[in-house]
């Protein structure tokens, strides 16, 4: 019988007879990592691309995560078939680096600590459905978020024990991310992550448009601070004519 078929799926393996038994399992580079299908719609993709971007860009400093969307996902190593590609996917305790696919067994059986699927019309019963249960009793993912693009709906599931508990939103509608130390909530009709105080976690363009906004104000001060100056030194030289025009009808002040 396989060593696997004693593993515990939400704790890291460091046993060497299975670390040697997992040198022996498919790599990365012999799984699947692509099935040429493309998001549902481009409402879908961008949607993902926010989510990811923004979390990068918040967490620019940190090396100690992984995050992907729409990537495949093997978590069962006596199945190669066997995987899941989730919209969204955040990781914590790992090395940032590029990967083809997560494939479980080679990142220390270590599961997403967060998923986020976007709802669409063929996919609903399955993400609220097989998919909850798998990352609920397989993945032992602690947060699991469903997200519908059209309709701006959030369901969130946070894992207490062996089950899911549906997480009820604040007054602003958001649903807070122990994980992220987060909260998601829509905002102009996307699902966006929240920091503390309730300030919108910027998009990479969104920072870029932020920092533009600022050097056009800085400079529009400092057109301003020039023209009032400008406008000082007009002044100064009326009164200076003024002052020559008395002197050559009155003469010199006493």
């Amino acid at each position: 019988m396989s060593n696997f078929s004693t593993v515990s799926f939400s704790e890291p393996i460091t046993e060497p007879d299975i670390l040697a038994s997992i040198e022996a399992l498919p790599t990365p580079d012999e799984l699947p990592c692509d099935d040429g299908e493309p998001m549902e719609t481009p409402r879908h993709r961008q949607q993902m691309e926010i989510l990811i971007q923004s979390l990068e860009a918040h967490w620019a400093e940190r090396t100690d995560y992984y995050v992907a969307g729409n990537m495949f996902l093997h978590y069962d190593p006596q199945q190669r078939q066997r995987f899941r590609g989730p919209d969204f996917f955040l990781v914590l305790d790992v090395e940032n680096h590029e990967r083809k696919s997560w494939v479980v067994w080679y990142e220390g059986m270590r599961f997403p600590d967060i998923i986020i699927e976007l709802l669409s019309d063929s996919t609903r019963s399955i993400d609220m459905g097989e998919k909850k249960h798998l990352y609920e009793q397989t993945f032992r993912t602690q947060e699991y978020y469903i997200y519908d693009p059209f309709a701006y709906q959030l369901i969130g599931y946070h894992l207490h024990g062996a089950r899911y508990e549906e997480q009820a939103p604040d007054e602003q509608g958001r649903i807070f991310s122990p994980v992220t130390d987060l909260s998601l909530g829509v905002h102009a009709e996307r699902l966006r992550w929240f920091a503390a105080g309730g300030a919108l976690v910027a998009t990479p363009e969104e920072m870029a448009g932020q920092e533009r906004n600022r050097a056009d104000q800085a400079e529009q001060r400092a057109d301003q601070a020039e023209q009032r100056a400008d406008q000082a030194e007009q002044r100064a030289d009326q009164a200076e004519q003024q002052l020559e025009a008395y002197r050559q009808r009155f003469g010199e002040l006493k």
